[in-house]
Formats: structure tokens, sequence, C-alpha cells
């Protein structure tokens, strides 16, 4: 049988942690709860972006790397997807 969830989770109840998250570093040393840096990884796609559309470009204008081009544009794009799906958490509400 399959859990569902009754209602959408709260900002505070992910503030507090999602339910049956399991972290196999808590309480060893006294470590505290780890959470994902969303709004680093937000900045790192777009940079990440920006350096692979003009690199791209630049070999798009050599002679022979359009290979190395469309590497570069294929990594742009999975930035892009990593950009909405961050999006997407941080407006549900969770930290970070």
């Amino acid at each position: 049988m399959t859990a569902r969830r009754q209602r959408p989770l709260s900002r505070e109840e992910y503030a507090r942690g999602l339910p049956d998250y399991h972290d196999p570093t808590a309480g060893w040393a006294g470590a505290a709860p780890m959470y994902s840096a969303l709004t680093l990884r937000l900045w790192v796609s777009g940079i990440g972006i920006l350096f692979c559309v003009a690199t791209g470009i630049v070999a798009l204008r050599m002679d022979g790397w359009l290979w190395f081009a469309l590497v570069l544009f294929a990594v742009a794009l999975g930035l892009l997807i990593n950009i909405g799906w961050v999006a997407h958490r941080k407006r549900r509400g969770e930290p970070g």
C-alpha cells in the first residue's frame, strides 16, 4: 500500500525538513542537517549557460569545431533544465 499526501506541504514544513528524508550523516559527530544550496545552483547554472553559449558561438565560427559547439549547446540545454527545476523547488518553498 502506498502512502498518499493529503495536502501540499507548507513553507514551514519544508524549513523543518521533508518527511521520510534519510540523511546518512544525521547526528554523526554532531553534524547539522544539510540543506541544498539552491540559490548557488541558480548562479552556477546561469554562469555556465553564458559560458557555454559564448564559447559555442566562437566554436561555430571556427572551421572543424561544429562537434564541440554542439556539445556546448547540449550542456547549456541541460543547465537550462536545471534552472527550471531549481526554480520549481524554490517556488514551492524549499529553503536554500
